[in-house]
């Protein structure tokens, strides 16, 4: 068996790497700071690197002295080891990998990970709203928006108010049946009635803040049977009429097109030279030669 001693005074040589933040938060084209401080070394110039790490695929951030690929022009070296990133956009979205390699220490290599979230504020999200709808029919609502990072939650307004999550906790008196979904943005009304008349509008929101898309009206109407009814009334007496005057045109020969009469019958001329007689017994016709000398 071998016994390792740690005698008072005395510390093992190893690198180590410590962080202030291991996951900062920033919105987008701000600055940030990736913290990565050296605890403990005793290599007076120890060799620093910072890799990115995003979809399963790594590349260098810091290699050799200097910054590499799009880094080159908005990221520098801050107190030997952090990373400070400027004009952050979401494709900074990563995790980032401070390595430090101490030669001279016992633990000549320590890695630390940072994980960075660039939060997108919402786009103006795209609305849909019905301009007319009759009176006891559904209707849907639309609204969404794909730049926002983290994922936007949407909240419908008409005229100005908010509408509850849920149509039956509201306290307003309006005793509209509809659905609303936060996290799609849909908006359905189950059966409308008078009061869901007004102007909609939604807004889209999550951590970096809000969009808002512009109002549009729905209208919600009466429908009105009695005009329905009279309509196709009408509809049909006008049907009715032109079938008496199609059939009255008929009856007195307006579309006797192309027909003979029989007095317009004409008897086909008898060939020179032949005579036609009837005989009683017969009953038709028979030939009878003339010669001319």
């Amino acid at each position: 068996y071998y016994l390792l001693f740690v005698f008072p005074g005395c510390r093992l040589l190893a690198v180590e790497l410590t962080s202030s933040n291991t996951k900062p938060v920033v919105q987008e084209f701000q600055s940030v700071e990736l913290s990565c401080i050296i605890k403990s070394t005793v290599t007076p110039d120890p060799r620093i690197e910072w890799k990115k790490i995003r979809d399963g695929e790594t590349s260098y951030v810091f290699f050799e002295n200097k910054m590499q690929g799009d880094f080159v022009t908005r990221a520098e070296i801050l107190s030997r080891t952090s990373l400070v990133i400027k004009n952050t956009t979401r494709m900074d979205t990563a995790t980032y990998r401070c390595e430090v390699a101490a030669p001279s220490d016992t633990k000549t290599i320590d890695e630390i990970n940072i994980q960075l979230t660039v939060q997108v504020k919402p786009m103006t999200p795209r609305c849909s709203v019905p301009k007319a709808v009759p009176v006891g029919k559904s209707a849907s609502l639309h609204c969404h928006e794909n730049e926002g990072f983290p994922k936007s939650t949407y909240s419908w307004y008409r005229n100005s108010e908010p509408l509850s999550p849920d149509s039956k906790s509201s306290t307003k008196p309006h005793n509209s049946s509809y659905t609303l979904n936060p996290a799609t943005g849909t908006l359905v009304f189950h059966a409308v009635h008078k009061g869901d008349t007004g102007h909609y509008y939604c807004i889209a929101t999550n951590e970096a803040g809000f969009a808002k898309c512009e109002e549009q009206e729905m209208e919600v109407y009466d429908l009105n049977i009695g005009g329905i009814i009279g309509g196709v009334l009408v509809v049909l007496a006008v049907l009715v009429l032109i079938t008496l005057g199609i059939c009255c045109a008929y009856r007195r020969g307006y579309f006797a097109n192309g027909k003979e009469s029989g007095e317009s019958y004409k008897t086909p001329a008898k060939p020179d030279g032949v005579n036609y007689i009837r005989t009683d017994d017969e009953g038709d016709f028979r030939h009878k030669s003339s010669f001319v000398i």
